[in-house]
């Protein structure tokens, strides 16, 4: 028994090693087009095949929806997610990994925005088809999305300045409210605002506009906490960001020309998917350009330490008000995508419970890492839809998983990294000493 159980330990590392040596080989644009084909058989295959496993219908959210609600069914669930994605990705994957790397070797020739766009053209076809088999799909895609630009932008706070804000959901407020009431008023006949004053057919060139407008809506908000707050630190600037947020939150419910406790509804319908996608690419590039420039790194080392900082000619209430406004234009573009999704709003929609979501999912992710925030978003929004059929009980799995990252984790699951593109888009070979 000791020998078979010594043996089964030595053996376990050893076969992940072989599977890591197996897939090390596949680049990303050979996962990414495995992908698009395990989607495009889905959408061929996926009724007759979630007939044939005893499924009632196709898994909206890769079978855990269905197995909770029915229990019985995860079996057929399971072989269904085993066939259509795992098996379909990998084996795709692995057949074509060598053109795909030689493709590769010659792209990281090209100019950087060729590769990038083929790979980010390749992602939408996967989220476009995959999303395209059920409304519910995608509404929790473009969630997700929103909800990644904003773990990016508190991360820019939380994570790369060190500091603590509990001020997003009013930063989103005021950039949902905004872009909302602009929209409305100019194109929607609408009881609150009246008659709309613009044709409904510009509404998707003044979207865009409006976005903006109420990015710089929170920004001026930020504005207003920045510069009484940065005199203090930690648990005070904590204090008062928190304040701020119950302060938008308590005006908004008393403003009536903007809805009061019963908030806008009626957005135009313009937060399709291609649009959500686009401003999060758009997010992730700026955000990630401005960690990795001067002012990022002028941000890492007010964090560290603020006095050696100052010393070394670093101007920390500048870098920080930048920072901070920075921070809110994005959480507020991002409410604004999140109002016309949802097409409805009020000032309960962005309350503690918001501001707890937000700060779980960077943590989770990761601080001072664009890579932590995308898999903290997406890891947590995703599994939050999937354990809904729980009701009560999902409110004590996710804290408890969310305990043990922060125990065995602290900084979360990838944390400070680099978001390198130009590794991403790289061949894989193996190694000498793989091979």
């Amino acid at each position: 028994m000791v020998e078979k159980n010594g043996a089964s330990s030595i053996d376990t590392p050893k076969r992940f090693v072989r599977l890591r040596q197996f897939l090390g080989d596949i680049p990303l644009l050979a996962w990414l087009f495995g992908g698009l084909i395990s989607v495009l058989v889905e959408t061929q295959v996926g009724d007759a095949l979630a007939s044939l496993l005893g499924l009632p219908k196709v898994p909206v959210l890769f079978g855990c929806v269905l197995a909770l609600k029915h229990p019985l069914l995860l079996p057929g669930a399971l072989a269904y997610v085993s066939v259509i994605y795992i098996a379909t990705i990998v084996l795709v994957g692995k057949i074509t990994a060598r053109p795909f790397n030689l493709l590769a070797e010659k792209m990281i020739q090209w100019p950087i925005v060729i590769p990038v766009a083929i790979h980010l053209i390749t992602l939408y076809a996967i989220m476009h088809v995959w999303s395209d088999i059920s409304l519910y799909r995608e509404l929790t895609l473009k969630l997700t999305l929103i909800a990644i630009m904003l773990t990016l932008s508190l991360n820019i706070i939380n994570g790369y300045m060190g500091e603590f804000s509990c001020s997003h959901p009013g930063f989103m407020s005021l950039g949902a409210y905004g872009a909302s009431a602009i929209m409305v008023l100019f194109f929607v006949n609408d009881r609150l605002f009246g008659k709309a004053l613009l044709p409904e057919a510009l509404g998707p060139f003044f979207f865009p506009i409006a976005l903006i407008l109420g990015g710089v809506a929170a920004a001026l908000g930020a504005l207003l906490i920045a510069i009484p707050s940065f005199k203090t630190r930690g648990d005070y600037l904590a204090i008062i960001s928190l304040a701020f947020m119950f302060i938008v939150k308590s005006l908004f419910e008393n403003l009536q020309f903007m809805g009061g406790a019963r908030g806008i509804k009626g957005q135009p319908d313009l937060a399709n998917l291609p649009t959500v996608f686009i401003w999060l690419v758009i997010c992730v590039w700026v955000i990630n350009n401005f960690v990795r420039s001067t002012m990022g790194k002028a941000l890492n080392a007010v964090r560290d330490d603020e006095m050696a900082a100052e010393a070394m000619t670093v101007n920390t209430r500048r870098t920080k008000m930048v920072a901070f406004l920075f921070a809110a234009f994005w959480a507020g573009v991002a409410g604004g995508l999140f109002a016309h999704t949802v097409r409805f709003i009020n000032p309960n929609t962005f309350g503690v419970q918001r501001l707890a979501e937000v700060l779980a999912m960077v943590y989770f992710g990761g601080l001072n890492s664009v890579y932590g925030s995308i898999v903290g978003a997406v890891s947590l929004n995703l599994l939050s839809e999937m354990l809904r059929p729980l009701a009560l009980f999902k409110w004590i799995i996710i804290p408890l998983l969310l305990i043990l990252i922060m125990i065995y984790r602290p900084t979360g699951l990838v944390a400070f990294k680099e978001f390198d593109v130009r590794k991403l888009i790289q061949p894989k070979h193996k190694s000498e000493k793989e091979v």
